[in-house]
């Protein structure tokens, strides 16, 4: 017997339900969940099958699901963990297997990264294709009960990689080094890598702000700072961390009120957050920042759990386009994380964590303490 993670049938018969509504919506005959590369979040979201090399999920009323994946030998994996679709391999060609398959289905909805081979095939062989995944996203940024333990777990396994990292993280060892050590804190869990992001550079002459998305060779050395953003998954469900942390030295003054000015406006946004607070109101909160003469790269919030949802939100002095109109609602997962930088973009900060909105204000997710860390 094969032992994997499960969502309750109950949690999977309400995603099952809100497709068939989103079908009875458009008036179509059939739904298409497609991914490929590790990426499509809708094929694991109705069927539970995490898409490996490619897999294309075809969704009808009042019949089983139809699951197509490659490769051939990820067949019997994809029969235990979609339990509730007819599963099978896409044949030398998924897309011409779907096609075959959708014989007699004239209107369709598409959910998931198609490319443009794929998109042209599916045109020739229906009547209409309707772009799902604005209606599917939605679905996916308020949060069941059961959605919301699998991301409490990604949250402990993500605290795990952090105190992993303040604990063994020693002079000599590149950012290369570092991965190995998140990574190792939470693989024999049961957990995988999302992201895992470092900035190591010298608090006395700093030319890094941010932390990068891939690892340098640079070795680290006494007197520097590391930031981090460190999301473990839970299949599918991963957490959000981020913190700095000096080594072998306490904070220079800048460092120091860098994330002085950091921690003020991770405390502001989440003193204003909860059901109903706007994208305005969460700028407003967070004008410590620009009073300090500071400013940010990163975003300021985001929607995260499932993708990388609105609303998304920057400061008055780094906006990342028109101010979203979508307001925060309750069972949302945000993460708040205020990179506060100096002007000239070589020194910065990173702290926050993600946090449930509920009707009143926010429950973080995360354990791990908050602060300026100093490593070892």
């Amino acid at each position: 017997m094969q032992n994997y993670p499960r969502f309750s049938p109950d949690e999977m018969g309400r995603r099952r339900q809100a497709i068939e509504d989103l079908m009875a919506e458009h008036e179509l005959d059939a739904v298409l969940a497609y991914g490929a590369n590790r990426s499509g979040s809708a094929v694991q979201w109705i069927s539970e099958w995490p898409v490996s090399r490619e897999a294309a999920l075809i969704v009808r009323r009042g019949r089983a699901d139809q699951l197509f994946v490659q490769f051939y030998n990820h067949v019997p994996t994809a029969r235990v963990l979609a339990r509730q679709a007819d599963v099978a391999w896409g044949g030398p060609s998924t897309i011409q297997t779907v096609v075959e398959a959708l014989a007699g289905d004239r209107r369709i909805g598409l959910i998931g990264p198609v490319g443009y081979k794929t998109h042209a095939a599916l045109s020739s062989a229906v009547e209409t294709v309707r772009d799902l995944d604005g209606a599917y996203t939605r679905l996916r940024m308020i949060k069941s009960a059961e959605e919301i333990e699998w991301l409490r777990t990604g949250a402990r396994l993500s605290d795990r990689a952090v105190d992993a990292l303040r604990q063994q993280v020693a002079p000599g060892m590149t950012e290369r080094h570092l991965g190995a050590i998140v990574e190792s804190a939470y693989l024999s869990e049961g957990g995988t890598n999302h992201i895992h992001y470092f900035g190591v550079t010298s608090m006395a002459t700093p030319d890094r702000c941010v932390p990068a998305q891939y690892p340098s060779t640079r070795p680290v050395a006494v007197g520097d700072v590391l930031t981090t953003e460190i999301s473990a998954s839970w299949w599918g469900y991963p957490g959000q961390i981020l913190r700095s942390m000096t080594v072998g030295a306490g904070p220079t003054d800048l460092y120091t009120k860098l994330h002085e000015v950091a921690d003020t406006a991770f405390d502001a946004v989440v003193g204003v957050l909860k059901d109903g607070t706007t994208a305005a109101q969460v700028v407003q909160a967070a004008g410590v920042i620009e009073e300090a003469g500071f400013t940010i790269y990163d975003d300021l919030v985001h929607g995260f759990g499932g993708g990388y949802f609105q609303p998304i939100v920057g400061s008055a002095s780094r906006m990342n386009g028109p101010l979203t109109d979508v307001t925060f609602e309750t069972g949302m997962t945000v993460v708040i994380q205020p990179n506060v930088i100096t002007r000239d973009e070589l020194a910065g900060v990173q702290t926050g964590q993600l946090v449930l909105i509920t009707p009143t204000g926010v429950e973080q997710l995360h354990q791990a303490p908050r602060g300026m860390w100093q490593a070892g």
